[in-house]
């Protein structure tokens, strides 16, 4: 008796190009940043790249940063990038513009807690990882699902890393020891239920993302 066997899906998750932050650490979530210059020079390589790539379908976030380099690399293709609220970056509420060492500062014990708790802890008015979870993952999943050709998924560093943790099947607590560059590439692959990555937080290299 053979098996049907299931089609493979390729989905590649990237985070959007660079945004011109200083070098002090600064929660930027789900401000409007545009992309810096160099940011742009980002997206328009993974242009180059993706030109090569038989994308079916482009989802980003409604951010403007996400929103940017979709629409850069969709300039290669026959395809109008696609927004999506629940891809938004996780809200930091009050917190939101304020640098990490302003917050350690003013709030010192709120800061240790969500240190000690990150999938848990809300900062005020803003979700924790938990709650970014529920409502990405749901969007996730419904892009994946709906997948025949290759898609790509244009995300922020903290939606990517709940999307990989979901992935790989471990807990979010363990989120901050994946990186997330800016104009990174992750290429996942699902077969039936179940999703396999291929690559991870890689700048552009062709060797990585073969089709087979």
């Amino acid at each position: 008796m053979s098996m049907k066997r299931h089609e493979k899906k390729l989905i590649f998750l990237l985070r959007h190009g660079d945004i011109g932050q200083c070098k002090e650490k600064r929660y930027i979530s789900q401000s409007d940043n545009p992309l810096s210059a160099l940011g742009v020079k980002q997206a328009s390589l993974l242009k180059e790249f993706f030109s090569r790539v038989p994308l079916g379908s482009i989802y980003c976030s409604d951010l403007d940063r996400s929103r940017q380099t979709a629409g850069i690399i969709a300039a290669a293709h026959p395809i109008h990038p696609i927004a999506l609220e629940e891809l938004r970056e996780i809200n930091m509420g009050d917190w939101e513009g304020k640098t990490f060492s302003e917050i350690s500062a003013k709030y010192p014990k709120a800061f240790q807690e969500r240190g000690e708790n990150i999938a848990g802890y809300s900062p005020p008015r803003g979700e924790s990882f938990s709650d970014c979870g529920r409502r990405v993952i749901p969007a996730f999943e419904r892009l994946s699902e709906s997948a025949e050709r290759p898609i790509l998924i244009v995300g922020h560093a903290g939606v990517n890393r709940v999307i990989l943790c979901y992935v790989l099947g471990i807990p979010l607590d363990n989120l901050f020891r994946l990186e997330q560059s800016y104009g990174c590439i992750n290429l996942i692959c699902k077969e039936g239920s179940q999703y396999r990555l291929k690559s991870f937080n890689d700048n552009i290299n062709s060797d990585l993302y073969k089709m087979d």
